[in-house]
């Protein structure tokens, strides 16, 4: 197994793919690491629909992009695309959610998309997550109730190149403080 820290800094969003096909077995661990990531009250709230036949995939990438703004057109080149659906969350959850004032299932969401992530960057698989989309199209395509969140996108594939770029991010001392906010 890698060194975590290893593992995060190899962790890169990807807009590049080759054209090789992902093992299956691969995705099954990406998603039994999603399934596996903690959630308020143990509520789970999301579903993950992995879009891998090649017509449909296409479809999805098209309802990704953004003709103004450019995004998301890489889409069509990788083999890959997760939907993630955000669940309706269990009583204790929901019940939280209403008492705090937090949104939860957001959160919960994020978390398994991070280990959803981490997990692929393990078995040496480029990904994105995608937040800019047509969710209505999307829905549709995929058979998603019109109730349901579809709150992320992610594309899965092998990098076209596996060079490690450099991250900037702010320092620990920037995004960190002990004991009191300054």
């Amino acid at each position: 197994m890698t060194d975590f820290l290893e593992l995060v800094k190899k962790r890169q969003s990807v807009r590049k793919y080759s054209s090789q096909q992902i093992e299956e077995e691969k995705i099954n661990r990406c998603i039994e690491a999603a399934r596996l990531a903690p959630s308020a009250c143990n509520a789970q709230p999301w579903k993950f629909v992995i879009v891998d036949e090649p017509e449909l995939k296409l479809k999805v990438a098209e309802a990704s992009e953004s003709n103004v703004l450019g995004f998301n057109k890489f889409t069509k080149n990788c083999p890959v695309i997760v939907a993630v659906v955000r669940e309706a969350p269990n009583l204790t959850s929901k019940l939280g959610m209403i008492i705090k004032d937090k949104p939860y299932p957001i959160m919960d969401v994020g978390i398994a998309v991070a280990h959803f992530c981490l997990q692929a960057t393990e078995e040496n698989l480029g990904t994105c997550i995608i937040g800019w989309f047509n969710e209505k199209k999307i829905k549709t395509l995929l058979g998603i109730p019109q109730r349901k969140r579809l709150d992320l996108l992610i594309s899965v594939g092998y990098a076209a190149d596996e060079t490690v770029l450099p991250k900037q991010r702010k320092s620990a001392e920037q995004m960190s403080v002990r004991n009191k906010y300054e």
